[in-house]
Formats: C-alpha cells, structure tokens, sequence
C-alpha cells in the first residue's frame, strides 16, 4: 500500500520583529512628519498666516477675531481703546478687531518671499513680490510669551478733549 504524504500546511510565518531602535527611530519620524511647526513659531510664519486671515476679513467677525489675535499686546490695546471710544460715539458695542479695516491693510501684493532680520524678541520681515522695486513691505514683529506677533504700527490715539463746561448749558 503507497501512502502519499502531502506536506503539511504552510502556516504564517510569525512577523519580523523590530528592534528597539527601530521602533524608536520610526516614532520620532512618524511624530515629524505628522507634527505641523505653529505659524506663530517664527516672524515669516506669523506674517505669512496673518496675511492669509486678513484676506478673510471682510464682513466675517470670526475671521476678524482670529487676525487680531496674532496682533502685538500693545496693538490689540490700541485697538480695544478704539473700539471703547468708538462704542461710547456710536452708542453700540464695538470689538476692537471691528477697528481692522480691510481696505486700510489689504494686500498691495502677494509676497514670494518672506525674509526675516531677527534681534533679540523683534523682527522686521522683508515681504518681496514679483517686482521687487514696486512689491515690498517692512512688517514689524515682536515675541510675546513665546509666540511671534504682528506689532502693527498704529497712529497714536489723540487725548479726549473735554469742554471747559463739561457740556454743561
């Protein structure tokens, strides 16, 4: 009697195990490439982000919140004095990102590139476009608390005058 053996079947091999460094290696490259640097990290970051929320600005209070908050402290109090004064002429409560007017910081031109000169917690970004002699801007920058701001440059508020008479007939 012939007995036909047939071989046994394959069973799955057990995985490739990898070694301690590998493994940790391949971490520290999976958290690189899925980790994205805040815009505010650096002065051409910052620049380049606010520019992008100013473009949104018109008419959207969310998009005028979240261009004024990359703003400099002491332009956001610039701005919130604005609105004080603005809301006491007006009768109606005005936010002081409402004092971004659009049309008075709108892009002159898209910059294609963003140089910053850094020193100590200030820095002015070059922003250069297609024609360099015609497309360039000096934008100010300061560190607050770790983060780079916009430290846009606002008129000085004049003092509120009061009359002689306070008003008084």
């Amino acid at each position: 009697m012939a007995v036909h053996s047939t071989p046994p079947p394959r069973l799955p091999q057990p995985p490739v195990a990898l070694s301690r460094r590998a493994a940790l290696f391949s971490i520290a490259l999976l958290s690189v490439a899925c980790s994205r640097r805040r815009p505010d990290s650096t002065p051409e970051g910052v620049v380049r982000e606010w520019i992008e929320r100013m473009q949104r600005v018109h008419g959207e209070p969310e998009a005028a919140r979240a261009a004024f908050e990359l703003l400099s402290q002491e332009a956001k109090a610039n701005l919130e004095e604005r609105a004080r004064r603005a809301s006491a002429a007006t009768g109606r409560k005005m936010a002081p990102e409402q004092m971004i007017a659009p049309s008075r910081f709108s892009v002159r031109f898209h910059p294609r590139q963003l140089t910053a000169r850094i020193a100590g917690d200030r820095a002015i970004v070059e922003a250069v476009g297609a024609d360099p002699e015609v497309e360039h801007a000096a934008i100010p920058c300061v560190r607050e608390s770790g983060a780079w701001r916009i430290d846009l440059t606002l008129p000085p508020l004049s003092p509120i005058e009061r009359r002689p008479d306070a008003g008084v007939p």
